[in-house]
């Protein structure tokens, strides 16, 4: 037990005193407050970025090691076999390789800021005299020095994360095997009051070219599992700035909470920027990502700024088909051409190692090489294509570093919108306000151009050799959505459609559901002014405007449950509230759960409904199956009978009540929607290991869902370990409001505590706080107005002698 505690005390690192670092070019000081947040006070842009990679890898080394190992491509390594098709999925992507092309093209600045970065990370790796993480010790890892380009290949799985348009491609060609366009498009439906996008007849087209219906399906799961996530159902973010007009200050308020996978660690790391001279933008403080230089999301001395995620169709996917005479090549519009390769060795724990051969080819790398037989798709027994994917993040010269610093040094509104020119992914809705007065948004990022006779338009997988499915160059970076200054005062994302149906440019058509941008806009246009203290009530919000248009189904469903009766009484006057201590949040959920599976899986196979359908909610496509009263969707085709939708609609309760019967008891009344709805912020990897979960990860009870500004999303998968159902595992991942004429005023929370370390007591300091909706000070308090002397470390460069 003695040595235990000693080892406790040794893994946190000091916070006081003075530590000799090789890399700083002058002396540095790191001051950090009562919760954590780092003041890095530096002479130069230089030692800012080393401070940065100090208190990063003070803080954060075991969450350094898993970004660099997921992006690589290297967890089967330390976690072993049960890592590998993850493995094997990113080796085929070839994160990192990209990564390495794009640093060899990256201007001198972005460089420079990325090895001083590397500098204060391997420094403390060498000299910070603090004892590797538990997880190191349990796992038997010794960190390697930290690359650049290990933070290049980190700043792409962030892009990843925010991507996903592959997946629904993938999901329409399996839908094709199965059903006609038409119906496609009524199960995935387009935006609310569209039609859908006119295309070619895509489940003829892959009739023609005899994909065979098994092998394909093998393909879409072995990818579906392999890939790290990306592109998830309510992976969104809010944001909204207020011009003077419309705030009780006078001046510019802004707020924002980024929707992303909730982990223990947060993904995110607060800190503060000064530098002494008064570089352009500097003091700056925000958010952070372990991994990467400077501020994501932030303040300095003259502007705010936020992100939601704008979701461009940034990513295609092409078939390509293979030589029948020589599998080394692939069809192109000139001819057959030979794929591009490289062969891959991926270590694995207390395992042989694993050779993998990855392909890529004119468009870009094969994912389909992840799988174990990687050329699956074709008629049964005799493949004959690949799938390869062109994403924009992946191009060579993606430069993820020089415009996000360029933005945190703008002064003003106009000049953050000049520092985004260069910004290629992910693309993102952001929103700006300055010292002067101005608000605008801006969503900068690069856009493919697809020809007019793109009959496809990036919705479903391309014949690779047909060239009118080529990208034909990006659109116009001095043309993508931009305002400043509206006449109504006020601007908000929420990732919903911001463009008109009239905009010159294609930038996609898969907008996420417009809820909860409209209940933003309900509470800003709900009196004329707000206060910060407002926009805080607004981002814990927890009403959800998806449940008006289902409720009348549920409310008149007639079920022979025993506690039906009960049921509904719980429901009278639901309003759509998602309180945690509430039932009908819960018998909400747990019928549009059962009423969807009712409607649409006897319309596809198990195996698709199971692997790819199951964990959707379905909102859009129900909404549409009950207006309609829709007679083909709610019959259910493995029965003789002819279902109406009003009997499933009973049916589906029923059911839902026999579940939370079992799962919280026969009183209704006891039931609560936070005892199930629970927030996981999970542990890489000790989530799933059961002895160590408890300790490691972070849970509480939540209200919202999914449609709430108080994001917490429903998962209606059973979690793999737990076998729960209904928990929430995305949800606001920070949350930031800005005083932007008084940035003392300026406040922020994220979701666990600054600190990666489990005997730290800032691991889980933010928790609660942030469960109740509550914040910090972005900006550090004097004494003389209630802040506590900060712990103060001198970082003190190395003897010439020693370097």
């Amino acid at each position: 037990m003695v040595g235990a505690a000693v080892y406790g005390l040794c893994a946190i690192p000091d916070t006081q005193g003075s530590l000799q670092l090789d890399g700083a070019q002058a002396e540095l000081r790191i001051e950090r407050d009562a919760h954590g947040i780092p003041t890095v006070r530096a002479s130069s842009e230089h030692d800012a970025h080393f401070g940065l990679g100090v208190v990063h890898a003070q803080d954060r080394l075991w969450q350094l090691e898993t970004h660099r190992r997921i992006a690589a491509g290297r967890l089967a390594e330390v976690l072993g076999p049960g890592a590998l098709e993850t493995d094997r999925f990113l080796r085929a992507l070839g994160m990192r390789r990209a990564a390495a092309a794009q640093w060899q093209q990256l201007p001198a600045a972005s460089k420079a800021a990325l090895q001083a970065y590397a500098d204060g990370i391997n420094a403390v790796l060498r000299d910070g005299g603090q004892a590797r993480p538990p997880e190191m010790l349990i796992l038997g890892i010794t960190p390697e020095p930290w690359d650049p380009v290990d933070s290049l290949a980190w700043a792409l799985m962030m892009a990843w994360d925010l991507g996903g348009n592959w997946t629904t491609e993938l999901l329409r060609l399996r839908l094709a095997l199965q059903m006609p366009v038409a119906r496609i498009n009524e199960l995935l439906p387009p935006y609310p009051g569209e039609t859908p996008l006119a295309t070619t007849d895509y489940a003829k087209l892959y009739r023609g070219l005899r994909l065979d219906g098994a092998a394909t399906a093998t393909a879409w799961q072995g990818l579906e599992q392999m890939a790290p996530e990306s592109g998830v159902q309510g992976v969104g973010s809010n944001n909204w700035v207020l011009a003077g007009s419309r705030s009780s200050t006078g001046g510019p308020l802004l707020a924002n909470d980024p929707h992303l996978r909730l982990s223990t660690p947060a993904l995110w790391y607060f800190a503060r920027l000064a530098v002494e001279g008064a570089a352009p933008g500097l003091p700056v403080a925000g958010a952070t990502l372990p991994g990467v230089p400077g501020v994501v999301l932030g303040q300095n001395t003259r502007i705010a700024w936020g992100f939601t995620n704008t979701a461009p169709d940034v990513q295609d996917l092409y078939l390509e088909q293979l030589d029948p005479r020589d599998a080394t090549r692939y069809r192109t519009p000139e001819g057959w051409a030979p794929f591009e390769t490289a062969t891959e060795l991926i270590k694995v724990k207390d395992r042989p190692d694993v050779k993998v051969t990855v392909r890529r080819t004119r468009h870009g790398p094969v994912i389909s090489d992840a799988g174990t037989t990687p050329d699956v798709l074709g008629p049964q027994g005799k493949p004959s294509h690949v799938l390869a994917m062109r994403w924009t993040a992946l191009e060579a010269d993606n430069d993820a570093i020089g415009p996000a610093l360029a933005m945190q040094r703008a002064t003003s509104v106009a000049s953050f919108f000049a520092a985004t020119r260069g910004w290629v992914a992910p693309m993102q809705n952001m929103v700006v306000a300055d010292a002067d007065g101005h608000i605008g948004f801006i969503a900068p990022g690069r856009v493919p151009f697809r020809r007019p006779d793109n009959d496809l338009r990036g919705l479903a997988p391309a014949p690779g050799w047909d060239a009118r499915y080529d990208w034909a160059g990006w659109v116009p970076a001095d043309e993508t959505p931009r305002e400043i200054d509206p006449q109504r005062g006020f601007i908000a994302t929420a990732n919903q459609r911001i463009t008109p149906q009239a905009h010159p440019h294609y930038l996609t058509s898969e907008w996420t559901l417009p809820y909860r941008q409209q209940r933003i806009e309900q509470l800003l246009t709900a009196k004329p002014r707000h206060s910060l203290d407002d926009l805080a009530a607004m981002q814990a919000d927890v009403k959800s405007l998806a449940v008006p248009p289902l409720l009348p189904w549920l409310q008149r469903a007639k079920s022979v449950h025993p506690l039906a009766a009960v049921a509904q009484a719980a429901l009278a006057g639901f309003d759509g509230t998602m309180a945690a201590e509430r039932a009908a949040p819960l018998i909400f959920w747990a019928w549009q759960r059962h009423l969807a599976q009712a409607i649409f899986a006897d319309d596809v196979s198990p195996a698709l409904w199971e692997k790819s359908l199951a964990s959707r909610h379905f909102q859009d496509a129900l909404e549409g199956v009950l207006q309609r009263d829709d007679a083909a969707w709610c019959d259910d085709r493995r029965t003789p009978l002819a279902e109406t939708c009003d009997e499933q609609a009973g049916a589906a309760l029923t059911r839902a009540l026999e579940e939370l019967r079992q799962l919280q008891g026969d009183d209704v009344a006891s039931w609560r929607w936070g005892r199930a709805h629970q927030v996981r912020a999970e542990h890489r990897p000790f989530s799933r290991v059961p002895l160590l979960a408890g300790l490691f990860e972070l849970r509480a009870p939540v209200g919202g869902d999914t449609h709430t500004v108080n994001v917490t999303r429903v998962n209606l998968r059973p979690d793999g370990v737990t076998g729960e159902r209904y928990l929430s595992e995305h949800g606001a991942s920070l949350r930031a409001l800005y005083d932007v004429a008084d940035p003392r005023q300026s406040r922020v929370m994220h979701s666990s505590g600054q600190s990666g370390i489990v005997f730290s007591p800032l691991y889980r300091r933010f928790l609660q706080p942030w469960v109740q909706v509550q914040t910090v000070p972005l900006w550090p308090r004097a004494a003389a107005e209630g802040g506590a002397a900060p712990h103060v470390l001198r970082v003190l460069p190395a003897p010439a002698a020693t370097r």
